[in-house]
C-alpha cells in the first residue's frame, strides 16, 4: 500500500463508501506479511515512497512465484529484478498479470497501481553506447513503475562528443538525468558540465578487459572534477533510478 492508496481508502471511510471492517481488512497486511522464502515490506512505500522489490537473481523461480503472487494480491506494482529468461517464463506460467521485459530482465505487475504524476519533472537516462541499454532499461522501467516519467538518449558516448552536444536543450530541462557508461566512464562527467541538474552515473560492466569488469568505469566516475555527480553500484540501473525518484518526489 503507498500513500495515495492509503489516502483514498481514509477518504472513502470518511464518505462512508468503506466501512471499517472492509478498511481493516485492507490493512491487515501492515506492514509485514511473513511467507516461506520472504518477510514482504508492505509499509516501505509508506515509509520511504517507494514500494518493495524483489531481487530476483538469486531466487528460484519458485520463490518468485510465492512472492509476486503475494506482491499481486495488494494494491500496489510488483516489481522483480534481474530475472533470468527461464526463469521468467516458469513465473509467468504459474501467474498471470505479469509482463517481462527481456532487456532489462525486469518482471512487472498492478501496474493499475502506478502512482499518478509522482514527479516534479522528467528524469532523462542518457547511455554512452548501445550495449549499455539493459542498464539504462532498467532503470528506465523502474521509473515508469514508481510513476516518474522519462526522456531517453541513446548512444551518445563521448567517442562521437557531439551525439551529446546535440541533445543540451533536454538535458537543460531535466529534473536529475541518469547516465549509464562503460569503457572508461568519461560520458557521466561529461554531462555533469552541460546542465546544473544533478547526474547519477552508473558504470557498466561494458568494456576490454583493463575494464575490469565496471571497476575502470566506477574509479574514472568517482575521481571526477566535475559538479554534481553522483555514482552507484556497476550495473546497478535499480538503485540510479530509486535515487532519482526521490529526488524527482514530489514533496
Amino acid at each position: 500500500m503507498n500513500e495515495q492508496s492509503l489516502t483514498a481508502l481514509l477518504r472513502q471511510v470518511r464518505a462512508g463508501e468503506v466501512d471499517i471492517p472492509l478498511a481493516l481488512e485492507q490493512l491487515r497486511l501492515l506492514p509485514v506479511e511473513i511467507l516461506e522464502s520472504a518477510r514482504l515490506d508492505h509499509h516501505r512505500s509508506l515509509r520511504t515512497g517507494l514500494p518493495e522489490a524483489v531481487f530476483g537473481e538469486n531466487k528460484t523461480a519458485e520463490q518468485l512465484i510465492e512472492i509476486l503472487a503475494a506482491l499481486l494480491r495488494t494494491p500496489t506494482v510488483a516489481l522483480a529484478t534481474r530475472v533470468s529468461p527461464q526463469k521468467a517464463e516458469a513465473v509467468c506460467s504459474q501467474l498471470s498479470g505479469l509482463t517481462y521485459h527481456p532487456t532489462a530482465r525486469l518482471l512487472t505487475g498492478n501496474e493499475q497501481h502506478i502512482p499518478a504524476e509522482s514527479g516534479c519533472g522528467t528524469v532523462v537516462i542518457v547511455t554512452a553506447g548501445t550495449s549499455d541499454l539493459p542498464v539504462a532499461e532498467e532503470a528506465r522501467i523502474t521509473l515508469h513503475t514508481f510513476g516518474h516519467p522519462t526522456a531517453t538518449i541513446h548512444d551518445a558516448g563521448v567517442a562521437g562528443i557531439h551525439r551529446i552536444l546535440a541533445h543540451s536543450a533536454l538535458l537543460q530541462q531535466a529534473k536529475v538525468i541518469i547516465v549509464a557508461a562503460g569503457m572508461e566512464g568519461a560520458l557521466p562527467s561529461v554531462v555533469a558540465g552541460m546542465t546544473g541538474a544533478p547526474v547519477i552515473g552508473v558504470p557498466t560492466s561494458v568494456g576490454y578487459g583493463t575494464g575490469a569488469g565496471g571497476f575502470s568505469a566506477l574509479l574514472g566516475m568517482l575521481n571526477s572534477c566535475s559538479p554534481g555527480l553522483a555514482v552507484v553500484n556497476i550495473d546497478n540501473g535499480f538503485g540510479a533510478a530509486c535515487m532519482a525518484a526521490a529526488i524527482n518526489r514530489k514533496t
